[in-house]
């Protein structure tokens, strides 16, 4: 597995989410904790130094579960976007806090609701960094 990348921008506007979400008690302190600890363990890069094959802010993924061969493909959003229907889902769920700043290829290990679980990224439709959207 390789080594976390986040682009400053996502970095920063991530952090902000997280504090507006303590303040207004929408957001569990351990899940608060979990995605915090990810992100500081994260290597910092500019948006035009993220590598293409990088999960990023408002990237289209598609991942399945290795246990039950689920596939899933969706949106990585900030909260206040987070819409099921439409396939985006928050920064603040558990698929999505295990996705940010992997590489396409990469098995995460992870505890979701319904247990622990290995991910698997399988491709990345749309990256915005690549796509040249740099303060998406």
């Amino acid at each position: 597995m390789s080594q976390l990348i986040i682009n400053k921008n996502d970095y920063s506007r991530i952090h902000q989410c997280i504090t507006t979400a303590r303040q207004n008690n929408t957001i569990k302190k351990e899940e608060a904790e979990k995605l915090a600890s990810e992100l500081k363990n994260a290597k910092l890069v500019e948006p035009k130094e993220i590598p293409g094959d990088v999960v990023t802010m408002n990237s289209v993924v598609k991942i399945h579960f290795q246990n039950s061969k689920q596939q899933m493909e969706f949106t990585l959003v900030y909260p206040k976007d987070a819409n099921v229907k439409e396939r985006k889902i928050s920064i603040f769920s558990a698929v999505a806090c295990a996705l940010i700043g992997y590489r396409v290829g990469d098995e995460i290990e992870w505890q979701l609701p319904s247990g622990m679980t290995k991910i698997v990224i399988d491709e990345i439709i749309y990256q915005p960094e690549a796509a040249g959207d740099l303060d998406a």
